[in-house]
C-alpha cells in the first residue's frame, strides 16, 4: 500500500514518522519543504502537488492546522480531489469541523474514493512513538481496510461510526483537555498564593480524585517553566471554538464553554498565536505577581512507553 501524507507539523510529522519507521511506502508534502527533509533522507518520496500525490498513492492523509487549510489542499485545481479515483482512500487526521468533513466527504465519494475522518488524541509525545489514540469515522468496510495503517500510527483505535462522528468526539475531548488545563492553572496559582510547596501540591493532585492526563503532562511543564507541550494558543482557540460552535448549532445552552473560549482568546491576544498553550497560566501569574515554578520537573514530556502494535478498541454494550 502506497501512502501519501500532507502536513508534517507538530503532530503530522510524528504520525508520518511512524509510517516510515514501519516500512510503509511513503510520499510526503508540506508547504515547508525543509520540514520534509528528514523523511526524504530516510527514503520517502516527494510529491510536487497534492494532485500528483493522490494519483500515485492508494491512501492520502491530510494533517493540517485548520479546515480552511484542508479545503485549499483538497479543492485547488491541483488538489487532492483532482487526483482521487475509485478504490482510493482519503484520511483526514486534522482536528476539524464535522460539517466541513462531511461536505468534503461527499466530494471525495463523487470521485469513487472513500473518506475517513480519523483525528488523534493523547498528546504530541505519544504521536512520536505510535502510542497515540485514533478515532475513525467511516464505513466499516473502509475501516477494516485501513486498520493496519491506523494501528501503525496509533495504539488504541476506535471506530466511532459514520463520517464526521470522529470529529465530533475529537472536539469534545479537546474541549475537556482545555478546560482541565485552565483549571490546573487556577489551582496551581491558588496553591502558590496560599504558600503551598508546589512539588507537594503536584503530588497531592496526582494521587487524588483531581488527577488527570493533563495534570501529569502539562502540569509538569508548567512547573518546570518551559511550558513546552508542543501545542500552541491558536490551536487551542480553534479547538474550543469548534466545540462551542457545535454546541450552539445544536442549541445546547453551555455555561463553561463560552468562558473557556474567552480565556484562551485572551491568552492568544496577550502572548501571540504561537505561544505554548500552558502559558495561559501567565494571565494569573501576572495578575498575582507569582512565579509558579518548582524544581525537579521536565522541560518536555517524553513517552517512555515502548512502541507496540496497535489494536481496535470495541465499546462495551
Amino acid at each position: 500500500m502506497r501512502i501519501g501524507f500532507i502536513g508534517l507539523g507538530n503532530v503530522g510529522g510524528k504520525l508520518a514518522g511512524s509510517l516510515l519507521r514501519n516500512s510503509y511506502d511513503l510520499t510526503v508534502r508540506d508547504l515547508d519543504r525543509e520540514a520534509a527533509r528528514q523523511f526524504l533522507d530516510a527514503g520517502a518520496a516527494w510529491a510536487d502537488s497534492p494532485r500528483e500525490m493522490a494519483e500515485a498513492c492508494d491512501v492520502v492523509v491530510t494533517c493540517l492546522p485548520s479546515p480552511a487549510a484542508c479545503s485549499t489542499v483538497m479543492e485547488a485545481d491541483d488538489g487532492i480531489l483532482a487526483g482521487l479515483s475509485a478504490g482510493k482512500v482519503w484520511m483526514e487526521m486534522s482536528t476539524t469541523d464535522e460539517a466541513e468533513v462531511r461536505r468534503m466527504g461527499e466530494l471525495v465519494r463523487a470521485t469513487g474514493a472513500q473518506p475517513v475522518d480519523c483525528p488523534v488524541s493523547g498528546g504530541c509525545h505519544r504521536a512520536a512513538t505510535g502510542n497515540i489514540a485514533i478515532f475513525a469515522g467511516c464505513e466499516r468496510e473502509t475501516f477494516d481496510r485501513i486498520l493496519p495503517v491506523l494501528t501503525t500510527m496509533g495504539r488504541r483505535v476506535l471506530h466511532t461510526g459514520p463520517l464526521g462522528s470522529a470529529s465530533v468526539l475529537k472536539v469534545l475531548t479537546n474541549y475537556l483537555a482545555s478546560a482541565n488545563l485552565a483549571s490546573i492553572a487556577e489551582a496551581l496559582v491558588t496553591a502558590a498564593a496560599a504558600g503551598m510547596d508546589l512539588n507537594t501540591t503536584y503530588e497531592a493532585i496526582r494521587i487524588s480524585s483531581g488527577n488527570s492526563f493533563v495534570h501529569e503532562t502539562e502540569g509538569q511543564v508548567i512547573l518546570n517553566g518551559s511550558r513546552d507541550i508542543n501545542f500552541t494558543m491558536d490551536l487551542v482557540v480553534k479547538d474550543v471554538g469548534l466545540f462551542d460552535a457545535l454546541a450552539r448549532k445544536l442549541d445546547v445552552p453551555l455555561e463553561l464553554s463560552p468562558l473557556l473560549v474567552k480565556v484562551f482568546e485572551d491568552g492568544r491576544e496577550r502572548y501571540g498565536d504561537r505561544e505554548f498553550s500552558p502559558n495561559v497560566i501567565r494571565r494569573l501569574e501576572e495578575a498575582t505577581g507569582l512565579d509558579v515554578r518548582a524544581p525537579g520537573f521536565p522541560a518536555e514530556i517524553v513517552d517512555n512507553e515502548p512502541e507496540a502494535p496497535g489494536y481496535e478498541v470495541v465499546p462495551e454494550r
